[in-house]
């Protein structure tokens, strides 16, 4: 399945004194993923277009934390 998160295991250390991150999360931006700018690509109304902070769909990307997604605090 494409996501636009992707993960990536770090070198942990044994001799690190703090526990480690094992698994690290990035997002890529979709306009990576597109080549060129098509012609004619649809678009949002003005004011979505402002609430999303893009004209075109195609390149819209809602962040969403993935510590929300894994049930919260590192910590807890």
């Amino acid at each position: 399945m494409f996501t636009q998160r992707k993960y990536y295991r770090p070198y942990v250390s044994p001799f690190d004194p703090c526990r480690s991150i094992e698994v690290k999360a990035y997002e890529t931006p979709p306009n990576l993923y597109m080549g060129y700018q098509p012609h004619g690509l649809p678009q949002y109304k003005p004011l979505e277009a402002l609430h999303r902070g893009t004209l075109w769909p195609a390149l819209y990307s809602p962040y969403e934390s993935h510590y929300r997604q894994r049930g919260g605090d590192e910590d807890s």
